[in-house]
């Protein structure tokens, strides 16, 4: 059997150093190229996470412990606000009950100018009497047009008593960008507002008044033997919501304010201008989460239904 030997001529002795040397240098090289891998990826890891993108016209987040704007896109762009104008209305109220002007049991007597007034309703007559407890939850959680147009008149006589009151509160607030038109967000020309604006009054609202949330964080309420129910995804996911008020006309599209805590963290978050309700969710969602420091997961949203105890049901108040 014939033994392998190795080379030793000079011509081997030549090549051998000449493939060590080659195999140095490919070592080197590959050494290389693993330090700029992570020499690149490093720095990526390290980099805040950036916010998620918002397609609604106008979006803003902030911390309510610290008042930092933690995202913000068109926040002082004039927008109709549709339904979020019934904040002032709760506001308002609170307003006269903490000064003791009136109270919860109070009756409530519906007027003809109220019920008159366009839908969304919850379906009030003239000559009705409402505890202004049922009022307040129909302002909140039905957005009811007649049941904000009955509130107005309960505390303050009239109508246009109260929107000249509403607009003397915005200046008090400090919101310089809205005008009040009427207590419920129908459409009106006049009425405008931002989602700075909206973020302003929403927080003082529920600093405030933080029996608010009691109204604004309610998911349904009874009157009349009809259960009015708002059955809405951020509820659940992210969760934490403490208060939340929706709004639409076809000129606002969809808004949305919602106040969420987790952890202590205190958020709060305006939508203005959403394409559908679904996407004012999603967008609100994506926010909180950011905010929240959460993964965005896939947020499902359930568009909201009024259930009436006989078993029908129809789209809830914009």
């Amino acid at each position: 059997m014939t033994r392998w030997r190795p080379d030793r001529s000079p011509r081997a002795s030549r090549v051998w150093p000449r493939c060590a040397r080659a195999r140095r240098a490919v070592t080197v090289a590959c050494l290389a190229l693993v330090l700029v891998a992570f020499s690149s990826v490093a720095p990526a890891a390290a980099t805040e996470p950036s916010p998620p993108p918002v397609r609604a016209e106008a979006g803003l987040l902030i911390d309510l412990a610290t008042g930092q704007v933690l995202y913000a896109k068109n926040a002082g762009e004039d927008r109709a606000p549709a339904s979020l104008v019934k904040l002032m209305t709760l506001y308002l109220a609170h307003e006269d009950l903490e000064a003791g002007k009136v109270r919860l049991d109070d009756p409530v007597v519906v007027s003809q100018n109220a019920a008159r007034t366009p839908r969304f309703r919850m379906g009030l007559s003239a000559g009705d009497v409402v505890p202004l407890r049922t009022a307040l939850l129909g302002v909140a959680v039905a957005s009811a047009n007649d049941a904000a147009t009955a509130v107005a008149e309960h505390l303050a006589g009239t109508e246009e008593t109260f929107v000249a009151r509403m607009n003397a509160t915005a200046e008090e607030l400090g919101l310089t960008q809205t005008v009040f038109a009427n207590p419920h967000g129908l459409p009106d020309p006049r009425q405008r507002t931002t989602a700075r604006d909206i973020a302003t009054l929403v927080g003082r609202l529920i600093t405030t008044f933080p029996e608010s949330r009691n109204l604004l964080g309610e998911t349904e309420f009874t009157w009349d033997g009809r259960v009015f129910r708002r059955q809405i995804s951020l509820f659940r996911d992210p969760g934490g919501v403490t208060a939340l008020k929706t709004g639409y006309t076809l000129e606002a599209r969809y808004n949305l304010a919602v106040a969420a805590v987790k952890a202590g963290q205190r958020l709060l978050c305006i939508i203005l201008g959403a394409e559908t309700r679904t996407r004012s969710f999603l967008d609100a969602g994506r926010l909180l989460k950011f905010g929240f420091g959460e993964p965005d997961g896939p947020t499902r949203s359930i568009p909201r239904r009024v259930r009436m105890k006989s078993g029908a049901s129809r789209v809830a108040p914009r």
